[in-house]
């Protein structure tokens, strides 16, 4: 009889540590918070870019580390391989007890809106794509309009009139970045973006690349390398790990003494990524972070909302890094703040597709 209880405790610890694989989880409750605030649970699902892509999935993990921190909250997170774990994982963490999952990244749309309907009393908060639900928090942003003064200091700070951009995959959200850019550039410069505009408004222009991945930092090096080939002296990227391979092939070029800039993307990549600091003109902010943390304070203090949350310039949702002023010219940072400015007064729309690149203009 004891044999057999050991037998199953035994399997009882091994299934558990099964499910655990490529699971992180921090679990240690209250720290100077009440008690009943430590009950709650957070889940946060990242797409295939993983949770230290330096970018996009780190600021979503950062902003809840920093309310579980501050509210003592538990928290798990699962690392999706591909896009066959985004509903399972999604479900993973609803049946280990979250009270607020989040989805990170828009391809995890199709997951959540499947989650939503089949777990109706559960709570979610989705990043970068809108599921319209009772249940579901949407965070959208305006990266149109952060890519668009990163596009300005890429406009006056290239010598070649030749800049580029490499996205992660080929998609609307991405799409924002790419337009937005193209607009800044050719706010300041028009040369210098017609590589960025297609001719007809709807492939993609010569400078532009695509990794059709969020984590190949081997793609985004090639990438790269080709656009520095093509005469491009500035590149900013959408594209989370991909962004890596960027910053590795543009500090190979600095080390041989040419003069080109990497542009990082949603975290300051400066900072996220010291070792390129001196490769990176500047980054363009999105406060993913403040988004998943103030997500889970509306759940510590009782009035989540299932809604749409877009968020932009005049929200403080998008911006450029403190550290441009470390590489970027005073008359590019100057130039860049007159431009915002002016978006958050709005005087004038950023355009976020490629049709709107080509008709647009600054009065």
């Amino acid at each position: 009889m004891k044999m057999k209880r050991l037998i199953a405790l035994m399997a009882t610890v091994a299934l558990s540590a099964t499910m655990l694989v490529g699971c992180g989880s921090d679990k240690s409750g209250s720290e100077g918070g009440d008690s009943s605030k430590s009950e709650i649970s957070i889940g946060l699902s990242t797409d295939e870019g993983g949770i230290n892509d330096k970018s996009f999935n780190q600021s979503a993990n950062d902003g809840v580390l920093r309310a579980k921190d501050e509210f003592g909250v538990e928290y798990t997170y699962l690392e999706a391989q591909k896009k066959e774990d985004y509903e399972p994982n999604l479900q993973s963490l609803i049946d280990n007890g979250a009270d607020l999952t989040f989805a990170i990244g828009y391809q995890l749309s199709d997951a959540v809106k499947a989650a939503a309907k089949n777990n109706p009393e559960a709570k979610f908060a989705l990043v970068d794509s809108v599921v319209e639900s009772d249940n579901v928090l949407s965070i959208v942003f305006k990266e149109e309009e952060g890519s668009f003064l990163v596009g300005v200091i890429a406009g006056l700070t290239t010598k070649t009139n030749k800049v580029g951009f490499i996205g992660g995959k080929d998609s609307e959200a991405i799409q924002k970045f790419e337009a937005g850019f193209a607009a800044g550039v050719a706010a300041v410069n028009p040369e210098a973006a017609k590589g960025l505009i297609s001719s007809d408004g709807t492939s993609t222009g010569a400078t532009v690349k695509y990794a059709d991945s969020f984590a190949d930092t081997n793609k985004g090096y090639e990438l790269a390398k080709s656009l520095y080939n093509e005469g491009c002296d500035v590149i900013y990227h959408a594209a989370g790990g991909v962004g890596v391979g960027l910053f590795q092939a543009t500090q190979e070029l600095r080390n041989e003494g040419k003069d080109v800039w990497a542009i990082g993307v949603d975290m300051d990549q400066a900072v996220s990524l010291p070792n390129f600091a001196d490769s990176i003109l500047t980054s363009m902010i999105k406060r993913v972070d403040n988004s998943t943390y103030d997500a889970v304070k509306s759940v510590v203090d009782g009035n989540f909302e299932g809604k749409v949350l877009s968020l932009g310039i005049a929200d403080g949702g998008v911006g450029i890094a403190e550290t441009t002023s470390t590489n970027a010219s005073e008359e590019a940072i100057a130039k860049s703040k007159e431009f915002e400015e002016r978006i958050k007064n709005g005087e004038f729309e950023v355009p976020a597709t490629r049709e709107g690149v080509m008709e647009f203009k600054i009065n």
